[in-house]
């Protein structure tokens, strides 16, 4: 009696685990979905981004361009872009030196937590 309940209670669980990652296969696989489609649409507007910021450039060079050379107007542009993009990049650099090394630290501490209890028995 005692071991045919004892087998009904791991069937149970076995059971309960296996419905626990069906839904969680099912839950990956939804936001998998959404998740492809939000990235297509980002990498579409990212695009028209870079035509419109391409043509405010072209914009203000041609508005240097109305009192200065052409080549001056446009060498213009360029240094502020390239003035731009270091800026850009070393702060970049800054913020991925603070991340280095990528570990979950807090992640791996309740993991350690969690066996000392499960260790001791007080889960």
């Amino acid at each position: 009696m005692l071991t045919r309940a004892a087998e009904r209670i791991a069937d149970h669980a076995r059971r309960f685990v296996q419905l626990e990652l069906e839904l969680a296969k099912l839950e990956l696989k939804r936001k998998v979905a959404a998740l492809g489609l939000g990235i297509g649409l980002q990498a579409g507007a990212a695009l028209l981004g870079l035509f419109a910021f391409a043509f405010g450039l072209a914009t203000i060079a041609a508005g240097f361009a109305t009192f200065l050379a052409t080549w001056a107007a446009l060498l213009i542009v360029a240094g502020g872009l390239v003035l731009l993009g270091g800026t850009l990049a070393a702060a970049g650099l800054l913020s991925m030196r603070k991340s280095v090394p990528p570990i979950p630290e807090l992640a791996l501490h309740e993991a350690k937590l969690t066996k000392e209890a499960l260790k001791n028995g007080h889960g």
